[in-house]
């Protein structure tokens, strides 16, 4: 039988504490059923009790009573998502009406409702479900005796159709009243539609009323054959239907929770990409204001040079525009540096111990005297003795270490120990950031370096760490973290190491270029950009060679075919055809041909892909002109290498 409360129930009424506090409506509403349920089951079980037969009360009518009543109670299974529960007293019930009559019956079921509620120990509770039962119960012997005569006639019928039929109806009728009881009770808890709830919670326990009424029919038509003695197989059948039941409601319970955890995974996943985008944003939104400023200051000032007159403005301006066209660019690399895309390694050589002390004196006011400001006080501990020289870019690691220093000190509220050490590693430098702050948890620290990953709420976007480990791989470095909460975080950094000055990293070290040989030299141009080409022509025919241009890949290809160069300069992204495509068309007809690749990915082309188009050279965008006039440099002194021997 279905049962629709639970423990959970609060004192003031039936709903739970947070749903009786929704609407003061609503918990009128619930009690004005509640007790018109119990009015309309007090009227059943009187009625009952004043028309029942007093030879029906015998002794194995007594012990079936009591069987039903203290033992069917107590097999119950709670229904999924639902505050009821379900037992399996149905079928002796239903045993009582074929048996004894519809009277009896009304009067156990109401007993067995009531028993079973008292785990709840509320005298409404118990009122409500004894009711649910005796109401459900009444209505069923009601019908069985006006369709089919007697009840208690039935097992003994010769028509075995007929009693299939009776058993048909008494489960339908005892199933439906039963549910559409407790579904309106926990309709009206959680506001929802009657139909909804009984589809939802209740369809499926027809099971039981089922299999319980034709238990009860067989078990019936053996005792009316052969004796009371068979009432006992009833017990095997019932037990194989409850544990089957309760197996299949163990399922469906795994089920939804398997489900519930996927749809909280699914949205937790919803949300934290809604957060990224949503950060993304408003990075996107700074990104666009910043080249609006930087086009904006381009564009005006380049009108204002076309009206001027004064070479000194000229200049003027047009140092503005180198300025503000250089700032832009360093926009993107920050970008860049950011998607850990950037690969250019204009680097020099860099003394780890002068880079640690300047961190130390760049940060001083944090740890220092903003800390003491705050009576909050940090011990520095230096332990600064490597010795050892690196290649990178010194501003890059500088903003490295004085973020890992600022996270340190903002872990350390209450004060600390700060330690900046470096260390000799065997090739290798370790720069370490220590602190013996809050520390952090494993799930956070696998995620720090992740983007808009933070733990400051809005007073961090979650970029300063995870721009830092883009930093760090650009300068062929790791980084390891090792955290303890409450114990503080350690910041571990390996870079490579410089053996000796002037080895290894010296050929990254800028280098006067000879002078130019003399002889012009006859460049191929590709860009499917005008002002590109136009850019470049400019500066090429300055530097006194004869250039050559074409807007994309296959025409640049038959350019080459039909006349001899001495260089070829082009772009990646041309239409048709690409610019690794056309290099390594032009390098399978001329090995010793110059070629340079200038391309706005420049940052991004990995020395695979410069090597599979066997380029000698890889520009990025945007590039200066003395760049360009370096590259021409560079390849006049390649062609009066190559001529040499010839001349003599």
């Amino acid at each position: 039988m279905s049962k629709p409360l639970s423990p959970h129930a609060s004192r003031g009424s039936l709903s739970q504490p947070g749903q009786a506090r929704d609407s003061m409506k609503k918990e009128r509403l619930l009690d004005y059923y509640v007790w018109s349920v119990i009015a309309v089951g007090v009227v059943c079980v009187a009625y009952c009790a004043f028309r029942i037969p007093p030879g029906a009360l015998n002794l194995s009518f007594g012990l079936l009573a009591l069987l039903i009543v203290l033992l069917s109670g107590r097999l119950s299974i709670n229904i999924p998502n639902a505050t009821g529960h379900i037992t399996i007293s149905d079928t002796f019930i239903f045993m009582v009406i074929l048996l004894y009559g519809g009277e009896p019956a009304v009067l156990v079921a109401a007993a067995e409702g009531a028993y079973s509620s008292l785990p709840y120990r509320r005298v409404r509770t118990l009122a409500f479900n004894g009711s649910i039962m005796a109401i459900s119960t009444f209505l069923t012997s009601e019908v069985l005796s006006r369709t089919f005569g007697p009840v208690t006639a039935l097992p003994h019928v010769e028509n075995l159709g007929k009693l299939v039929a009776a058993v048909c109806v008494m489960a339908l009728v005892q199933y439906t009243m039963n549910s559409l009881l407790a579904s309106g009770f926990t309709a009206l808890k959680r506001g929802q539609g009657v139909a909804h709830v009984w589809r939802q919670y209740y369809l499926w326990s027809s099971i039981t009323h089922l299999a319980g009424a034709s238990t009860a029919g067989l078990v019936s038509r053996l005792i009316a054959l052969f004796g009371y003695y068979y009432v006992l197989l009833a017990t095997p059948i019932i037990v194989i239907v409850y544990l089957t039941y309760r197996t299949y409601l163990q399922n469906i319970e795994t089920s939804a929770a398997q489900a519930e955890q996927a749809e909280r995974e699914r949205m937790r996943e919803h949300y934290a990409q809604m957060e990224k985008l949503s950060a993304l944003g408003e990075l996107a939104s700074g990104v666009a204001h910043n080249f609006n400023n930087t086009l904006t200051g381009i564009l005006a000032r380049a009108q204002l040079l076309l009206e001027a007159s004064d070479p000194k403005e000229v200049r003027r301006g047009l140092r503005i525009i180198i300025q503000t066209a250089e700032d832009g660019a360093k926009t993107v690399k920050r970008i860049q540096d950011f998607a850990r895309q950037r690969r250019d390694q204009d680097f020099v050589r860099i003394d780890v111990d002068q880079l640690m002390h300047e961190v130390t004196e760049i940060t001083r006011p944090r740890w220092k005297d903003y800390a003491e400001a705050a009576n909050v006080h940090i011990r520095l501990v230096r332990q600064i003795n490597s010795k050892a020289v690196i290649m990178g870019d010194a501003g890059e690691l500088r903003e490295v270490l004085v973020n890992m220093v600022f996270n340190a000190v903002d872990a350390m509220p209450e004060g600390g120990t700060l330690t900046l050490s470096t260390q000799d590693a065997g090739g290798e430098v370790v720069l370490t950031v220590a602190d013996t702050g809050t520390g952090m948890a494993e799930d956070v620290r696998s995620r720090i370096f992740d983007p808009f990953f933070t733990t400051k709420g809005k007073a961090g976007m979650g970029l300063g760490l995870s721009v830092s480990y883009g930093i760090i791989r650009r300068h062929e470095g790791r980084v390891e973290v090792e955290s303890e909460v409450g114990r503080g975080t350690t910041f571990r950094m390996w870079f490579p190491a410089v053996a000796e000055a002037g080895e290894a990293g010296g050929a990254l070290l800028p280098a006067a270029l000879p002078a130019r040989a003399d002889g012009s030299l006859r460049i191929l141009v590709v860009d499917d950009e005008d002002y590109v080409r136009e850019l470049l022509a400019d500066i090429l025919e300055r530097e006194g060679c004869e250039v050559v241009l074409a807007g994309e890949g296959h025409e640049a290809l038959s350019l080459f075919d039909a006349q001899g160069f001495d260089a070829v300069f082009t772009d990646v992204g041309l239409p048709g055809m690409s610019g690794w495509e056309l290099a390594r068309a032009v390098r399978e007809r001329d090995r010793r041909l110059a070629l340079a690749v200038i391309t706005g990915w420049g940052d991004t082309v990995t020395a695979e892909e410069q090597s599979a188009a066997q380029a000698d050279w890889v520009i990025p965008k945007p590039f200066t002109v003395e760049r360009i006039m370096g590259l021409v440099d560079e390849i006049s002194q390649r062609k009066a290498a190559a001529a040499a021997p010839a001349g003599r």
